[in-house]
């Protein structure tokens, strides 16, 4: 049974001030309501709870999934650990130069600490 869809449902701000209305409803009313339903063929009404507590949630401003542009490459995040390699340097990797807006040019001092290596990023008129 296809269905038809039905007028644009309500998001951001409004989709917020309308459940607050709504108070005393249940959740699949407040739903219906605020356009997160479609008519099927046969005249039925489904309502689409999914859409409507993501509508929710992105309203709130909370960001359960992130963009893949902002994830890096494959995903993978900084975990703040490099190692040395077989050739003996370290690689500072593309994911810790972005978070920091890092330029190429940019110049560091090497802190050489009991057991770790701190960076120091140098002012370009040094």
């Amino acid at each position: 049974m296809a269905k038809q869809k039905t007028g644009e449902p309500l998001t951001g701000e409004a989709l917020l001030q309308k459940v607050k209305t709504l108070a005393t409803l249940s959740k699949t009313q407040k739903a219906k309501a605020c356009g997160y339903y479609t008519v099927t063929k046969g005249g039925g009404e489904r309502v689409n709870l999914l859409q409507f507590m993501q509508a929710l949630i992105e309203a709130e401003g909370i960001a359960l999934d992130k963009p893949v542009a902002e994830r890096g490459r494959d995903g993978r995040r900084a975990r703040y650990r490099i190692a040395v390699q077989a050739n003996g340097n370290l690689l500072i990797g593309a994911a810790y130069t972005e978070h920091m807006a890092l330029q190429p040019g940019d110049t560091f001092e090497l802190v050489l600490g009991r057991k770790h290596i701190q960076l120091k990023q140098l002012d370009s008129g040094e």
